[in-house]
């Protein structure tokens, strides 16, 4: 039986993919992948630095500047059902928005090739009480 690709990398050694979320009503996002990711030592907070770092300083990331990104939640992982919402997983803020700092991806069970999402707090939930989407 072939191994599942989630389990081909170690823990010490994986990719993943942060959603940068510009816009919920647009659907304006962009992918940043991030390789040589150490889930059980990397922290939330240090996620967070790294992407925000990322942005600053990688071209093609300047309409992606103004943006206050400030949550990370969890949109699925390797041969994980994925949501209808082609933005954002909309399902159980309470167990997928990974709110403390201080916890290891691992410990919070990322896994390779696992995809998280990167947004505003303030406009996702304006984007939840109103979820239309524009043109």
């Amino acid at each position: 039986m072939d191994t599942l690709t989630s389990h081909t990398r170690p823990t010490t050694d994986a990719v993943i993919t942060i959603r940068c979320i510009k816009s919920f009503e647009y659907r304006t996002c962009k992918n940043l992948i991030l390789q040589h990711v150490n889930l059980e030592t990397t922290t939330i907070g240090e996620l967070k630095a790294l992407v925000r770092e990322k942005i600053k300083t990688t071209s093609g990331w300047k309409p992606y500047l103004n943006v206050d990104f400030d949550t990370i939640k969890l949109y699925t992982v390797a041969h994980g059902h994925k949501t209808m919402n082609l933005i954002i997983n909309m399902e159980d803020d309470q167990s997928l928005i990974y709110s403390d700092d201080s916890a290891t991806l691992a410990w919070l069970g990322c896994e390779n090739e696992t995809e998280l999402s990167f947004f505003n707090r303030e406009a996702y939930e304006a984007f939840k009480k109103n979820p239309d989407m524009k043109w």
